[in-house]
């Protein structure tokens, strides 16, 4: 097995350890695999709370896919315990689901804020945090809140 040296004592073009690639490489299908609810939930709570209702219609035309894909993972939000339905009313969160659909909110604002920091364009910034939010870890999360805090002390 490779050495696990840190990664600033290799050289650009030297691989990592396989251990450590192995771990980056879980991270992110780890994080691909619950990006489709946090998207389904982030939007549920949205359309909650500018329309007071979420129906698998509108949810299917936002987020581009097809009326069937949209009632498959409602079903599997509901499975999950994120979402309840109700016969012609529409998708409801639950606790769980609700809380998710904060935290994904509060990381896709932070993402945008960093990016809009570094000089990123507003609509690009919003449409770059939709991929980047699911894939940050929290250690980073925080070094954008603090990066953001001493540039707001700042000014």
């Amino acid at each position: 097995m490779a050495s696990q040296a840190p990664d600033k004592a290799r050289k650009p073009t030297e691989l990592p350890s396989e251990l450590i690639q192995a771990r980056r490489f879980g991270k992110t299908r780890s994080a691909q695999s619950t990006a489709l609810f946090e998207d389904y939930v982030e939007l549920i709570a949205e359309l909650l709370a500018g329309t007071g209702e979420a129906r698998p219609t509108d949810i299917a035309r936002r987020l581009g896919v097809s009326h069937a894909t949209a009632i498959k993972t409602i079903s599997r939000l509901k499975r999950s315990g994120l979402v309840t339905s109700r016969p012609y009313r529409g998708v409801f969160l639950t606790k769980e689901g609700r809380s998710l659909a904060e935290r994904v909110h509060v990381r896709h604002r932070l993402v945008v804020d960093l990016l809009r920091a570094v000089g990123v364009p507003t609509e690009s910034a919003e449409a770059d945090a939709e991929g980047i939010e699911h894939h940050v870890s929290d250690v980073t999360l925080r070094a954008f809140a603090q990066f953001l805090k001493a540039r707001r002390s700042k000014s």
